[in-house]
């Protein structure tokens, strides 16, 4: 064993240079995955201390019992609940204040006009509550509001809508309210809760606005006296609280904010980056894998003298993987000093970009260290573990022999097993998208395609590298088919070094194609179920945003150029026991402004008590025309309503449609989230669009969209999706253009003689590096065009997927010219890869060449 060590260690000071590539490999790949994981350890700790520090002063929360909870969303609507339940509350021992929580959306215009968030946080307001223990937000600067129209704002929004104290602005509510700001606030020591917006109001104001009826509040907020233990406290209140009222400890609301901010956004970022840093270490994976085969290859004849001198396999075997251990442990622990530094530079960057890390110093626990380590050593040695075993399978004779040829693409093994996966990977697949609809088998048969395509690599190298070549004889002559010619020459080798890259270009390419689809699916909706003129939205996504005012339609229709205007409102209810959300508008303009597909039954007759239903969500609830649901709103009553008509469509309208007056009694803070628009005949759009302007301007300026306009911005968060996703990938195609030049540089190594017996007969520098650069660029087309095709494959496995998993219809759509792009990047990135080697081929003494062994 000493003596496998000590030939691994005078190994890797002989050759260095051999492992940088993967080296480097190893890095970014623990880099990456440490710097994820100590980044989420930050976050998730910021935000219990901010939320600790906040609302450290209350001690129990009442408020509804039971929350609606749609599907798709994680957090529920809860009824709200009386003030007048205040005073109850305060006559219970223990109990040193009480005040109501009046809260809900608000959303305030900065001094260019434009809204303040909306892209994706909460836009909140609420009453200003005079208690500082009651109240996680903190005046920093000015007053506290004190009549109608003066607001407090904490400071990131003053901030990013570019207003100051004294500044008079639009409040969204969703009714436009002009108000002033009289104060700054901080929360818990920050600028604001991440990129949540808050409007502090009189709570006159927050009554009148932003509740249904006068009375309401979100929640109550208790604070305990001295000696009373928050648990204590909740269980003197519980037995005093109405039926459907309930007490929460401090501690408990505290601890479920923290978890609305780590489901909805820190979970699910944290496992995006979590899937890159996994792609980044599968391209590693073949980068280091093909390292070890070349470097093993390139001493079969020092491993065969090993072993005529008397060494076992087992300590040529283990010789070689004590190398790859050192370059796997020194990587790893490099690397996760390169993720400390990521989470580092993370946590300077997001305030820059308008997302306030929480304040405080990195966390860095144990698990988020160790993880990324053992992860770096074993992708590291699983990679060299067959190399190895092959090295020590050498045998003695091996010394005596010239070097064999490789003929590895050319196994019948491989392309039987390679073909019969592909059989298998394409049934899997569309069984999972076509025969019975189901995620797990089309993601099944998606990664056995993954495997086939690895598999069969070597044996369609050669058939490919023959085509992608056959220019490059008549382009560049001699220089050109030699680069084919040195292509071909391994075909396993080829197919290992470009399927590092395959790799990248495929989910670039399946997410290109995945977001295309997308933008198809929402133009394809939009045409064929919205036969308007013009949309009015309030852009925004998650949880942002105030909506539409509903009397924005009403205003709308009154115009001399309007036919129909008819706005969509939104509201909960549980539809025989599962929550569920309903389109809340006037049926007989639904009918008129959207394409509802076939209709049973009659929308002009729902009146206070009937609903209509699609007939997906019919048939999956057992309803018919005629047929009675019980509905459950959030006010805990329960009404029964009549089916009275099935329609055939819902991307628009939604699965659930009442009218306004069904609505009223239930309702909280009301709001549309789109208005469409008819004009009458002779009536053009610039004209009716105009008109639609001016009078939205009056409800908080809204933004008027012809119908592409409005299909087009539908769509604009796909575009921010894939410039992440494109931003994190760039990750993979770097460790993938390092396995190409690491590749390179070792085949020279090899061919050090070769080379110079061509510098010998005349070819020049020149030609040398125009040699080793196209052979470069041969391997990365062929990995770029697998890729291409895989990521195309994959990305309609997602689409026909998702199709069978919605009951929105998606369009599958193939962008050429995205994927033009895609191909041309991986071709230049082929180019850029063999610049290295070929200066370093075309460096070599000619003399000392010829004389290598």
């Amino acid at each position: 064993m000493n003596a496998s060590v000590r030939l691994s260690v005078s190994s890797l000071r002989a050759h260095r240079r051999r492992f940088a590539g993967t080296f480097l490999a190893v890095f970014l790949g623990v880099a990456f995955l440490a710097g994820t994981l100590v980044m989420g350890d930050t976050l998730r700790a910021g935000f219990d201390s901010m939320f600790g520090k906040a609302t450290s002063g209350t001690d129990a929360v009442v408020r509804s019992a039971d929350a609606i909870t749609t599907p798709g969303e994680s957090q529920g609507v809860r009824q709200p609940v009386a003030t007048d339940l205040v005073r109850t509350v305060e006559k219970v021992p223990g109990v040193a204040a009480a005040v109501p929580n009046i809260q809900g959306a608000g959303q305030l215009v900065g001094a260019n006009g434009d809204p303040i968030g909306g892209q994706g946080p909460p836009t909140l307001a609420g009453n200003w509550i005079t208690d500082p223990q009651l109240n996680p937000y903190r005046l920093a600067e000015g007053r506290a509001p004190q009549k109608s129209g003066e607001v407090v704002v904490n400071r990131g929004t003053a901030e990013k809508g570019d207003l100051k104290i004294g500044d008079t602005t639009t409040l969204r509510t969703p009714d436009p309210v002009r108000v002033t700001v009289v104060g700054l606030a901080t929360f818990a020591g920050a600028d604001g809760m991440a990129q949540v917006t808050f409007t502090g109001m009189t709570a006159a104001d927050a009554e009148k606005y932003l509740t249904a009826r006068p009375g309401e509040a979100a929640s109550i907020q208790v604070r305990a006296g001295p000696g009373v233990s928050q648990q204590e406290l909740v269980d003197r209140l519980t037995p005093v609280l109405p039926p459907g009222v309930e007490a929460i400890t401090g501690q408990e609301s505290a601890e479920e904010n923290n978890e609305m901010i780590s489901s909805q956004f820190l979970g699910i970022f944290t496992l995006f980056l979590l899937v890159f840093s996994g792609v980044a270490l599968l391209v590693a994976t073949f980068s280091i894998h093909n390292t070890f085969a070349i470097v093993v290859a390139q001493r079969t004849r020092e491993n065969a003298l090993l072993r005529a001198l008397g060494a076992s396999r087992r300590q040529v075997t283990v010789t070689t993987l004590a190398e790859a251990t050192a370059v796997a442990v020194t990587a790893s622990l490099a690397g996760l000093a390169g993720g400390i530094g990521v989470a580092a530079g993370l946590q300077a960057l997001f305030p820059a970009i308008g997302f306030p890390f929480p304040e405080g110093d990195l966390v860095v626990k144990g698990l988020s260290l160790a993880l990324p380590l053992a992860v770096g050593i074993v992708v590291c040695l699983g990679s060299a573990l067959l190399p190895a075993v092959r090295a020590g399978r050498t045998a003695p004779l091996a010394a005596l022999r010239e070097t064999a040829v490789d003929t590895s693409g050319a196994s019948r093994l491989r392309a039987v097993t390679g073909t019969g996966l592909v059989v298998l990977a394409l049934a899997l697949t569309l069984a999972g998208v076509l025969v019975s609809p189901s995620v797990w088998l089309a993601g099944s048969g998606a990664v056995l395609a993954l495997v086939a395509f690895v598999v069969l690599g070597p044996v369609a190298s050669a058939t490919a590298v023959r085509i992608l070549g056959s220019p490059l004889g008549r382009l560049r002559g001699v220089t050109g088919a030699l680069a084919r010619r040195n292509a071909l020459r391994s075909p396993k080798r080829t197919a290992a070094t470009a399927s590092a890259l395959m790799i990248g270009v495929a989910v670039v390419s399946l997410f290109t194609v995945f977001g295309a689809s997308l933008k198809a699916t929402m133009d394809q909706t939009v045409s064929r179920s919205f036969a308007g003129d013009v949309a009015v939205s309030a852009p925004s996504f998650g949880a942002g945003g105030s909506g539409l005012s509903p009397r924005l339609a009403g205003a709308v229709q009154k115009l001399p150029e309007v036919s129909t205007a008819v706005g969509l409102g939104r509201g909960v209810a549980k539809v025989d026991g599962e929550g569920r959300a309903l389109t809340v508008t006037d049926p007989v303009a639904l009918e008129r402004t959207f394409d509802l597909g076939r209709i049973e039954g009659s929308l002009r007759d729902l009146g206070t008590d009937g609903i209509a239903v699609t007939e997906k969500e019919a048939d999956r609830q057992h309803l018919t025309t005629g047929g009675k649901a019980q509905l459950t709103f959030t006010d805990g009553r329960k009404e029964t309503f009549t089916v009275r008509a099935v329609y055939g469509q819902s991307e628009l309208a939604g699965d659930y449609v009442i009218t306004r007056a069904a609505w009223a009694p239930h309702r909280t803070q009301d709001s549309d989230t789109l208005v469409a628009v008819t004009f009458k005949d002779g009536v053009s759009t610039d004209a009716g669009k105009a008109a639609v302007e001016k009078t939205a301007a009056r409800y908080g300026n809204p933004e008027v969209q012809t119908r592409d306009e409005y299909a087009q911005s539908s769509a604009g968060g796909i575009d921010m999706m894939l410039t992440l996703v494109y931003a994190l990938l760039a990750l993979a195609v770097v460790i993938a253009l390092l396995g190409i030049a690491n590749t390179l540089t070792l085949a020279i190594h090899e061919r050090t003689r070769e080379l110079g017996l061509l510098r010998a007969v005349g070819q020049t520098r020149s030609q040398l590096r125009a040699m080793v650069r196209w052979e470069s660029v041969l391997v990365a087309a062929f990995g770029t065009a697998g890729g291409l095709a895989l990521g195309a494959f994959l990305g309609w496995v997602l689409v026909r997927a998702s199709d069978g998993a919605s009951d929105s219809a998606f369009a599958f759509a193939i962008p050429p010219g995205q994927l033009a792009v895609v191909a041309l990047v991986g071709l230049a990135a082929g180019a850029l890869a063999g610049l290295r080697p070929a200066r370093r081929a075309a460096r070599l003494d000619v003399l000392r060449a010829i004389a290598t062994e």
